[in-house]
């Protein structure tokens, strides 16, 4: 059955029908307006994305200070992995294995829900107009804004100026410079084992360190104590005691930035250990078959580079003022000039404290970062910006093997088996896991009571794979 409306009713349909749809034109325009109006408060309200280039002691610091800001955050690294750097000699010497001094970065900032982490090699900045040029995977030249970004981007060796001798005396700055030095190491002593010409048999068991600071003395008496324990019954042809361990440096005592006191009883500790240290010399040259230090030429097959560094490129990607080594000559507040939005921190940054450079050490680098992520906060957040940056020096810390180390801190001078302790307990609190610390303790007390290593190992990548 169908229904008819009554005319009555449509006729006042039909009157009322003007006014209805002026009723839904001016609604439809006030949602447009309201739309327009989220639109541009979401624009407006979007939180400012931070760039840190570098996922090292001063990057991973800066990303982590940044935690609670209203900002995003973007880590980009070459490495998908944070390195604790002072221990990769203990890496390169088999006492820890890679996995105990790195952890993914991934890992370490996975609870901070504002935080994203990108595998890429980062080849220029353009300052005018706020953007990092990234290579990634396939991917060449991905330009990407930042609204603050902070360059940590760490050092690589410096041969000063005879860049000819990398290939002949590796650095240690990475976990693949550790690793492939350990199965260098290793060989040495297998090859050694098989040789019937003495001369040979020598330079193979020759290994000289070419520069006297922390890493080189730490290198050198970690090779000592090495021949000396865990070796001592392993090889049957050769003794691994009788191995020529030079430590050579052109200034007049090691570890430099130590008092003279200290470092005399690292130099009395280093030849007690059997260490040939040889100062005030300079490296001539180096090739496949050992150094010419001075005069005299050392025949060796190994030959590590422990004597500088050098910055990142970050000085040309920004077109600024750099200093002597090429580091970036940074304000009290740790930017830029004329670009307040740059921070660069740890061994790219150049600052002045107290009339002197700031060193290139881990601490440095980790109170820049925090500073960094502080400074950013109260920019973005409208607070009155930080005082300029402070650095609290915590002391020098060296190891010279087996239960010794020098300390110098505030005016105390420590050296011998106290100094250790305290060594081994500030590098365990700095360790990047909860994990690594009780791995590395064990394995540490393990390795002083017995003399056994625990990455005895070579790996080598098979050719074609």
């Amino acid at each position: 059955m169908k229904f008819r409306t009554p005319a009555s009713t449509n006729l006042e349909a039909a009157e009322c029908l003007p006014e209805r749809v002026g009723t839904l034109r001016v609604a439809n325009r006030n949602v447009v307006q309201n739309l327009q109006k989220v639109e541009h408060e979401e624009m407006t309200t979007k939180a400012p994305l931070v760039v840190i280039v570098g996922g090292g002691f001063g990057g991973l610091a800066a990303a982590k200070g940044l935690k609670r800001s209203p900002v995003d955050v973007l880590l980009i690294d070459r490495s998908n992995h944070h390195v604790f750097q002072p221990l990769l000699y203990q890496v390169a010497t088999s006492v820890l294995a890679p996995g105990q001094i790195a952890s993914p970065l991934r890992s370490l900032l996975a609870e901070q829900a504002n935080t994203t982490v990108m595998l890429g090699n980062v080849t220029g900045v353009d300052a005018a107009s706020k953007q990092v040029i990234v290579d990634a995977d396939d991917k060449v030249g991905i330009r990407i804004s930042y609204d603050y970004l902070i360059l940590a981007t760490g050092a690589t060796h410096s041969y000063f100026g005879h860049d000819e001798f990398a290939a002949f005396a590796p650095g240690l700055k990475s976990l693949s410079d550790a690793e492939s030095l350990r199965n260098h190491l290793l060989e040495a002593f297998e090859k050694a084992e098989i040789e019937d010409d003495p001369d040979r048999r020598k330079a193979l068991m020759t290994f000289v360190m070419v520069g006297a600071g922390p890493t080189g003395v730490e290198m050198a008496s970690a090779i000592a104590v090495m021949t000396q324990t865990t070796f001592r019954k392993d090889f049957r042809r050769i003794d691994p005691k009788s191995a020529h361990i030079v430590l050579a440096d052109m200034a007049s005592r090691p570890l430099g930035t130590f008092s003279e006191k200290l470092s005399e009883a690292a130099r009395r500790r280093l030849m007690s250990l059997g260490i040939d240290v040889r100062l005030g010399k300079a490296v001539q040259s180096i090739d496949a078959d050992g150094v010419i230090l001075g005069e005299e030429r050392i025949q060796a097959k190994t030959v590590v580079w422990t004597a500088g560094v050098a910055p990142s490129p970050a000085g040309k990607w920004l077109g600024c003022t750099v200093d002597r080594a090429g580091r970036v000559r940074i304000q009290p507040d740790l930017t830029v000039p004329d670009h307040p939005e740059i921070f660069v921190v740890g061994d790219t940054a150049s600052l002045d404290h107290d009339g002197r450079p700031l060193p290139g050490v881990a601490q440095v680098a980790m109170q820049q970062g925090k500073y960094a992520a502080k400074s950013i906060f109260r920019k973005v957040v409208g607070h009155p910006p930080l005082p300029p940056f402070r650095y609290f020096d915590k002391g020098n810390l060296a190891v010279v093997g087996k239960g010794f180390a020098v300390l110098q801190s505030a005016g105390v001078q420590l050296s011998g088996f106290t100094a250790w302790l305290v060594w081994a307990l500030i590098h365990i609190q700095f360790l990047s896991e909860n994990s690594l610390r009780f791995s590395v303790l064990l394995q540490w007390a393990w390795t002083y009571l017995s003399g056994k290593r625990g990455a005895r190992l070579i790996i080598r990548q098979r050719s074609g794979s």
